[in-house]
């Protein structure tokens, strides 16, 4: 097999270059040679970036791969690596199962997931202390945006909870096969201190969605809308809109709520 066609239905947008393909793997913390770090590429394609990741000896690198022609490329390209390459949907993946002393995660992500595989991220965010990716410019500048920008969203608040956000480069689209019509950029998640929020954090989530749900309006009409009219009490910051709010004030909301929900 010499090559493996991309298929739209996986969003799948081979890198070729290999410089660009080096510099995201060396963005990767690692372990030591004496302690190397599981890691896990999301999407290894025809392994730009697999055969980086496995020179190095602080790693031990899994791959997940759902394309059937891509694990045949593999298989046939990097023998070696095929006992740790999981065939199927990284969505699906029990990572706590696989990884139960945690792992990094990297890659090239598929266009049409990537966000999905930030509330993976997020879901494991206990098992997962770091995360390099490559995807959608637009994606990336979302989820490292401070607030008070209009890209500054639901998954900026939720990710910078729990991870530092590093916005590290741009990549141009004609460095892939095919090339996308949109710009790509790397980012970087690194785990910050946050064990846990100061409030309850299923409602913490439930309150930055449905601060977000009507965008253009005061945080009073979007979080009415979805917990009622919290017996005509008000906060301070109902006047605002859920853009200008940080993830500290978003905590403080979310306890207000919590206590306006038991009267």
């Amino acid at each position: 097999m010499t090559e493996v066609r991309a298929k739209k239905s996986l969003g799948q947008h081979f890198l070729v270059d290999l410089n660009i393909a080096r510099k995201i793997c060396d963005s990767l913390s690692g372990g030591t040679p004496e302690a190397p770090c599981p890691t896990l590429e999301v999407g290894c394609g025809m392994g730009v970036l697999t055969q980086f990741l496995l020179r190095r000896a602080d790693l031990v690198t899994w791959g997940a791969e759902i394309d059937t022609e891509s694990v045949e490329y593999l298989h046939a390209h990097h023998p070696d690596f095929t006992p740790r390459l999981i065939e199927g949907d990284f969505l699906k993946l029990d990572l706590r199962e696989r990884f139960p002393g945690g792992l990094h995660l990297i890659g090239n992500f598929p266009y049409n997931i990537s966000s999905q595989i930030f509330f993976k991220v997020l879901e494991n965010r206990d098992l997962v202390p770091e995360c390099v990716g490559m995807i959608q410019k637009e994606v990336a500048v979302r989820i490292a945006e401070p607030p008070g920008s209009k890209e500054y969203g639901i998954l900026s608040v939720l990710l910078q909870a729990w991870y530092d956000i590093e916005y590290l480069f741009t990549v141009g689209e004609k460095v892939f096969n095919p090339p996308p019509k949109v710009k790509s950029a790397v980012i970087r998640l690194r785990r910050n201190g946050v064990v846990r929020l100061a409030c309850d954090e299923r409602l913490f989530v439930r309150v930055v969605k449905a601060s977000f749900g009507q965008r253009r309006k005061m945080l009073r009409n979007s979080l009415k809308a979805v917990f009622g009219d919290f017996g005509g009490a008000e906060h301070p910051f109902f006047t605002r809109r859920a853009e200008t709010l940080s993830v500290a004030e978003f905590v403080e909301l979310t306890r207000w709520v919590s206590e306006r929900l038991k009267n």
